[in-house]
């Protein structure tokens, strides 16, 4: 019973700092399972997947229903995502725990690395928030380029996201938005309109694998709901570029420990 209740409350500090920083919640749940309750990388990475198909309906229908989406685009990029997401699905059923370990710590430093360089999408990021409403934003009109380069991206995106449990925005968002000609917000809201079907793709491999344990998945999706939806409602008024800077040390010293434990090694601090 206390395991079940502290899944809750880890789930919803995960979906607390998921939401307010735009994080998918697996940077975080997955450590947390794994480190903390001694969870099967791969139970926690199922787990991780659940909680993404969860969340992300909310926040991608609020997208949808301000007209930040591009679901054109999101429909044609997600055909590569979700075959990705099924390879990478089954590549996790191949490779060894700990090679999955050491995968997901070098995922955790890119994300903590990338989340110390965006200071020009933090700003945007916090001028959308203090808006009254997603409505308000003035978005400029786009074309679309470089589509093959988008559609190998997001298949290599949806490959990750089968593999490690996470929703693959941190690949899709940065090149829509740097390479395809996509403005930032509708790159992150397209990303999102995304994210549940590419997490339901390998999700599906991952339970008739017998990888999605519901005592696990269960408190850990109930938690993450609670705290994403805390953490909308308080988005407008959060800041964020000082809150990134400190998950980014979190995440660089989760990345350490999970490391060094695929690795039979202690870290000292």
């Amino acid at each position: 019973m206390s395991d079940f209740l502290f899944m809750i409350l880890g789930g919803m500090f995960a979906g607390l700092w998921g939401s307010v920083l735009g994080l998918g919640g697996g940077v975080l749940i997955i450590p947390m399972l794994n480190l903390i309750f001694g969870v099967p990388m791969r139970e926690a990475i199922g787990a991780s997947l659940v909680c993404v198909i969860a969340t992300s309906s909310g926040a991608a229908s609020l997208y949808v229903k301000k007209h930040l989406s591009d679901i054109r685009l999101g429909m044609t990029l997600e055909l590569a995502t979700t075959l990705g997401a099924i390879a990478g699905g089954i590549m996790a059923g191949i490779i060894s725990p700990k090679a999955l370990s050491i995968l997901f710590s070098f995922l955790l430093i890119y994300t903590a690395v990338t989340m110390f360089r965006k200071r020009e999408e933090s700003k945007n990021s916090d001028e959308l928030a203090s808006s009254k409403s997603f409505a308000e934003a003035v978005l400029p009109d786009y074309k679309i380029v470089r589509l093959p380069l988008g559609m190998g991206a997001s298949f290599f995106a949806g490959n990750v996201s089968g593999l490690l449990g996470v929703g693959g925005g941190i690949i899709k968002v940065p090149v829509m938005y740097l390479y395809m000609g996509v403005p930032l917000k509708i790159a992150v809201a397209t990303s999102n309109f995304m994210i549940g079907v590419t997490a339901s793709a390998s999700a599906f491999i991952y339970f008739f694998r017998g990888d999605v344990n519901p005592l696990v998945a269960g408190p850990t999706m109930l938690g993450v709901f609670l705290g994403a939806t805390f953490g909308s409602h308080i988005f407008p008024r959060v800041k964020t570029d000082w809150l990134k800077k400190i998950l980014a040390l979190v995440l660089l010293y989760v990345a350490l420990e999970m490391l060094f434990k695929a690795l039979g090694l202690h870290i000292l601090f």
